[in-house]
């Protein structure tokens, strides 16, 4: 079938109603209109390559297939990504192609030198000596090795500290001696181990001097740099098929008795001298930085994510006609259902929540970073526990929307070829990796039960927490005001008076006779509904905050705010029963709310696809038939169809096999 480039009538319309300049909207989320440029080049110089196509989509090829060419073209893109005009080795450009959007656009179901960029170097980085940095990295950056980050185990994930992973210290050769001790002690997960990394930083429990003093990081060569072949003792391979992601190589590694020179611990927070002694790290929270980083980064990329969903799912429901809404008259967009913007007018505007959250946890991040190099590690409990609610919150949320999104595309949604199904392979993996999110909550609310200690006994509180303090919140004596001010004041009421009663059911566990450690575990649905709720709030506040500070023009502000709203009152409407609990809100309040929540989906309605064209994500990255600019979902549709390798020929070999004996032995 013909390409057309026409654009769908339905879409021009939608387009023409636009109230606001959708290339304003662009530039605010890049930064600037140099920002924008920047981008549009980088994805022009890698999107028009040839090579980085796929002739034959991945969905129908093998795992063997799928494994292969994306290290095909995982090795040619890191090499245009240092021919690049703003590549020179510069980490932004490599972050560019490996998260996010167009990392996903070129490799769609993973990348199996991921990690060698997101954790393998960051953690040579953060937990490095100045000469551990300057080998390791320098050889990383070269891609004279490929690293990944091993830390997962078969039997433990989440809780680092039951890692059963051995590195014991010989002072007679100044090695160390790794081993896994038992079949769950195997490491289970990294990106790139199966076949694809030749090093790791190996997390293991270091033992030295008849002692264990916890876990450390440790660089491991696991396959011969000539022949990629594993060295003795390592037991490696890749684990398998999953839902999504199935190019990024995971693996699993075993040691049996593997030695590394005593230089290979990485000791810029704790060291191990050549005699066996053991120094201790001024912090053992100094080893969080990986981690962090990478749920920092996460936020960001889910906001990547689900506009890329908001924008396939409301192109297609501005094209889609479906059924009569009133007898006689023609078959309306489905957009124009209200049940239909309710689906998707609130990840529209969940996008820009994460995206202002993230932009706030970046600063934060990068501030602690720098205190922590000068030795300041204050702050580092508050970026942690943030970090962990806003990429349990975001990834949850991203995958709940995606799928939101699916759904709202009905069968045409199901197809692969609808990016959907992809898309939500990518956001649903994060729900689990770098912390399962029901850990992370609790991991929160451990901070936030201290939080609510130092309120209630009036010692200082760091920012993300000091609404603890505000004892009218408890009192519940000012009145339901529908505004923005009111709605953030709301959320702060929810989330103090959850915190309050899950630490009064703990206290009063506790002092019914239950064990510390049984009394946090009856209580733990409340201590991570309270952390959520805490991270509910700041994402509110961070969202309401952000828009006085934006340089934009009035149109552009309205529909920002809009959006604002909708985030705040949608999920006020999904937690009612804690509003109308814990919150100045009543039930006779709840009519009004509603009837917000309906008008702002009607004040959205006009401008719907005007804002998903204001994320700007070409057709290439969209690689979706149902959100293409031009609107032609049905010509494109068929295109995809045409590339089945079982529409090559109009008559398969399973007839001549199976099908035509089977019909004529006349059962």
């Amino acid at each position: 079938m013909k390409k057309t480039r026409v654009c769908n009538e339905d879409l021009k319309r939608e387009r023409s109603k636009c109230s606001f300049d959708p290339e304003e909207l662009t530039n605010l989320l890049d930064g600037g209109p140099d920002k924008t440029e920047e981008r549009r080049e980088r994805q022009r110089f890698f999107l028009s390559d040839p090579y980085l196509k796929d002739e034959l989509p991945p969905e129908y090829m093998s795992h063997k297939e799928k494994y292969e060419n994306a290290v095909k073209k995982a090795c040619y893109l890191f090499r245009r990504v240092r021919e690049s005009q703003d590549g020179g080795g510069g980490m932004e450009s490599f972050r560019q192609v490996l998260g996010g959007m167009l990392g996903s656009a070129i490799l769609k179901d993973g990348n199996p030198f991921a990690l060698h960029y997101v954790m393998f170097i960051p953690t040579l980085m953060g937990q490095g000596t100045i000469d551990q940095q300057a080998y390791w990295i320098e050889r990383a950056w070269k891609l004279d090795m490929i690293g990944t980050y091993a830390q997962t185990e078969l039997g433990h994930g989440t809780f680092i500290r039951g890692l059963e992973t051995t590195a014991h210290y010989d002072p007679k050769t100044k090695e160390f001696v790794l081993n896994s001790p038992t079949l769950t002690s195997y490491k289970w997960w990294p990106g790139g181990l199966g076949q694809t990394a030749n090093y790791a930083v190996v997390v293991a429990q270091l033992h030295t001097q008849g002692k264990c003093h916890g876990i450390h990081p440790f660089i491991v060569q696991l396959r011969d740099e000539k022949t990629h072949k594993p060295l003795p003792g390592i037991k490696i391979g890749e684990i398998g098929t999953k839902l999504g992601m199935n190019a990024t190589n995971n693996g699993y590694l075993g040691f049996d008795m593997v030695r590394i020179p005593r230089e290979n611990m990485l000791m810029k927070n704790a060291q191990v001298l050549e005699d066996g002694t053991y120094t201790k790290s001024k912090s053992d929270k100094l080893t969080y930085g990986t981690m962090v980083f990478v749920r920092v980064v996460l936020v960001q990329d889910m906001a990547g994510y689900l506009s890329k969903a908001v924008t396939i799912a409301t192109r297609y429901s501005a094209v889609r006609r479906q059924s009569e809404m009133k007898p006689g008259e023609p078959e309306p967009q489905i957009i124009d259902y209200r049940t239909q913007q309710y689906k998707l007018f609130p990840n529209i505007a969940a996008c820009f929540a994460m995206k202002f959250s993230a932009l706030w946890l970046w600063d934060m991040y990068n501030n602690v970073t720098s205190e922590l190099e000068a030795g300041d590690t204050e702050r580092l409990p508050e970026l942690h526990a943030i970090s962990c609610c806003l990429k349990a919150v975001s990834t949850a949320d991203a995958a709940s929307g995606v799928e939101t999104c699916r759904l709202a595309c009905g069968g045409h949604g199901y197809m692969t070829c609808s990016n959907l199904p992809a898309t939500y392979g990518l956001v649903t993996a994060a729900c689990t990796y770098e912390g399962e999110n029901t850990v992370l909550l609790l991991q929160t609310a451990r901070f936030l039960m201290k939080a609510w200690q130092q309120a209630v006994t009036g010692q200082q509180m760091t920012p993300t927490v000091s609404y603890l303090q505000t004892e009218s919140l408890y009192k519940q004596t000012q009145k339901w005001e529908a505004s923005l001010s009111g709605i953030v004041r709301a959320y702060k009421e929810v989330a103090a008076g959850k915190i309050k009663s899950a630490a009064e059911s703990l206290e009063r566990r506790t002092r019914g006779g239950y064990s510390p450690e049984d009394a946090w575990n009856m209580t733990s649905i409340e201590l991570a509904q309270c952390a959520e709720a805490h991270c509910r709030a700041f994402i509110v506040e961070k969202f309401v905050d952000t828009l006085p500070t934006l340089n934009i023009s009035d149109p552009l502000r309205a529909v920002l705010t809009h959006l604002c709203e909708l985030y705040a009152v949608f999920w006020l409407l999904q937690r009612s029963g804690d509003f109308l609990r814990y919150s100045c809100v009543t039930a006779r309040d709840m009519d009004s709310i509603q009837l917000w929540l309906e008008t702002l989906l009607i004040q959205i309605r006009p401008n719907a696809v005007g804002i998903v064209d204001g994320f700007d994500i070409c057709d290439e990255i969209l690689s979706s038939p149902l959100g293409a600019w031009d609107g032609q979902v049905y010509e494109r549709l068929f295109e995809e169809a045409a590339k089945s390798p079982l529409n090559k020929e109009p008559v398969n070999i399973s007839f001549k096999k199976y099908m035509k004996p089977f019909f004529k032995s006349k059962l």
